[in-house]
């Protein structure tokens, strides 16, 4: 007995990793059905040893469908969502249109997974931000053990988590710069060169001087952790292909210090801590391609304030930032017996 599941959005970065991981996890499939827009109809993908061909979106019937990964982007999201959970799916989104609605679960299994089931009031659960997502899961151990009361992040965000063309963006212009080509970026993903170069300029910039990506860490931290913790975050471009990094400043109310941390980081969920202090003791973004953990290393303490901590964080934007997430979500239903199940 499996379940009935859907991609909307299967030929994308996020869509493709979707397909990878339900075959990886083994996840109970009785029938899967890749979707996309018109243009991508006919387009195929693999699924495990099999090849699926796109159907269209906009003429599916989804009323035999148990859960379906919307990957297409917010606009999509927005008009599709609604549409696909009335017909009775429950909808795991990956757009940021429905995380601060208040009547849709913000969920990421290890810190809140009990939330799923609030998906009955709108049909919808949604995915965190990429950079959220990975924050949180390094949070929630700390959290439980000394109270969190200020986070400060500085993030090192891989290009994937613009999609494929800021991913063509980077290629091109690297290879450019080896033959001595001047870099273009005029009408590309990003403002400034991306190639040998950061960009501290993640979505758009909001009337306080901060980007709407630096809001979403906030707002989405506080959803998900406390909305007592206070958080400030700057999100960076920088030239990687895939994996986020993020160098993290946390203060406690209560005394913890870096080997406590270490040894409650080690037996969390999710997490794996690589932290040797010593060249090369610790875990870089292209280590952590294609990986299921969110990684901990350079754990230590503050001096400059009281119960303060330091830590480095990094995983695959593209699995748990996204697609990994997902998967664990419709896990959680599954496992909590909130799906129908295929006959």
């Amino acid at each position: 007995m499996g379940y009935r599941i859907a991609i909307v959005g299967a030929t994308g970065n996020v869509g493709r990793e979707m397909l990878n991981i339900l075959d990886e996890r083994e996840f109970p499939v009785d029938e899967l059905v890749a979707l996309a827009s018109r243009r991508s109809l006919g387009t195929e993908v693999s699924f495990g040893d099999k090849t699926l061909k796109c159907k269209d979106l906009a003429t599916f019937d989804f009323s035999k469908i148990d859960i379906c990964l919307m990957s297409a982007g917010g606009e999509v999201s927005k008009e599709w969502s609604p549409k696909i959970a009335a017909q009775g799916a429950i909808v795991i989104d990956n757009s940021s249109v429905w995380r601060m609605d208040p009547d849709v679960p913000l969920v990421v299994p290890e810190v809140n997974a009990d939330a799923v089931a609030g998906y009955t009031k709108k049909g919808i659960i949604a995915n965190p931000n990429c950079s959220t997502a990975q924050l949180v899961v390094a949070l929630k151990p700390l959290h439980d053990a000394a109270k969190i009361t200020r986070v400060v992040v500085s993030t090192y965000q891989s290009v994937s988590g613009a999609g494929k063309d800021a991913m063509d963006e980077l290629w091109n212009q690297t290879k450019g710069i080896y033959v001595n080509q001047a870099p273009e970026h005029d009408g590309g993903k990003f403002p400034k060169q991306i190639a040998f170069n950061v960009i501290p300029h993640i979505d758009v910039f909001m009337e306080d001087g901060f980007t709407k990506e630096e809001w979403k860490m906030v707002a989405e931290t506080k959803k998900i952790l406390d909305p007592k913790i206070k958080l400030t975050a700057t999100c960076v471009r920088v030239p990687v292909f895939v994996g986020h990094s993020e160098a993290v400043n946390i203060e406690f109310e209560n005394p913890i210090s870096a080997d406590e941390a270490r040894d409650i980081l080690r037996e969390a969920p999710g997490i794996l801590v690589v932290d040797k202090r010593e060249p090369g003791g610790y875990v870089t973004p292209v280590e952590c391609v294609g990986d299921f953990a969110t990684y901990i290393s350079r754990i230590r303490e503050d001096p400059t304030v009281d119960n303060g901590l330091v830590l480095w964080c990094v995983s695959d934007n593209l699995r748990k930032g996204a697609a990994l997430n997902a998967v664990q979500i419709a896990e959680c239903l599954a496992n909590r017996g909130l799906l129908k199940q295929a006959a």
